[in-house]
């Protein structure tokens, strides 16, 4: 009998798995933690019970995150920032045929709803530094960083068509604001000009107004009929 065990499902059935955070982004330092995440397919007979599978486990190996393929799916279609960069991590530790397809759609993922959806995690994130300049005198200089890279990011990503992690050439001043040697007011106004070059991004982008939900739902369907036609071979072996 399957059962729905959060470990079992990481172990023996994960079809993508990548590394992410500075490692991935290029901004890696000597004390960097090693971020995993990862997609796994949750055999189809799961899903004929009351008790579903879970659409995400944490674990087991610290730092590391996976969601089931179809919640994957789902936040990669509304153009989540954290899953649209999963699938372009330079990082890829494994991956099954499965996994190769996944990869062969994320264009199919890219819409300029990223436009949105970007911005609107980095100014949350922008909020949470105002409170800390105003509670402690100074942002927890990481995350104005990281928030950075993500307009960057979003900008490039909407004026090409293409997300690229890597911060490349930036790596220098980037890190020098993680080290907090720019001052709040400067980071703020790179921010802002970045905000602004967003939304001009926007306005002119290559992508498409939604993403290609009915590419992603074939493929997604056709994943699930050779699970459970895999699980019938098993049972009748």
């Amino acid at each position: 009998m399957i059962t729905p065990d959060g470990e079992a499902l990481v172990r023996d059935h994960t079809v993508y798995s990548c590394v992410m955070g500075s490692r991935a982004f290029g901004l890696a330092t000597q004390s960097s933690d090693t971020d995993r995440r990862g997609v796994f397919l949750a055999p189809t007979p799961l899903f004929w019970r009351f008790d579903k599978p879970p659409t995400h486990i944490e674990g087991p190996a610290d730092e590391q995150f996976s969601w089931e393929l179809e919640r994957f799916c789902e936040l990669a279609l509304r153009a989540n920032p954290n899953v649209l960069e999963c699938l372009h991590s330079p990082l890829v530790e494994r991956i099954d045929a499965t996994g190769r397809e996944l990869l062969s759609l994320r264009g199919a993922f890219l819409s300029r709803r990223a436009h949105g959806t970007f911005v609107r995690y980095a100014m949350g994130q922008r909020r949470k530094l105002e409170a800390d300049v105003r509670q402690y005198g100074a942002p927890r200089w990481k995350h104005a960083m990281h928030l950075l890279r993500l307009l960057t990011a979003g900008r490039d990503l909407l004026r090409t068509g293409e997300l690229t992690i890597d911060v490349g050439a930036a790596r220098a001043e980037l890190l020098a604001v993680k080290r907090g040697e720019v001052a709040w007011p400067e980071v703020e106004r790179r921010m802002n000009r970045l905000a602004g070059e967003n939304d001009a991004a926007a306005a002119a982008s290559p992508l498409p107004a939604e993403p290609d939900r009915a590419r992603v739902e074939d493929f997604l369907i056709r994943t699930r009929r050779a699970s459970a036609l895999a699980a019938a071979s098993g049972s009748a072996g």
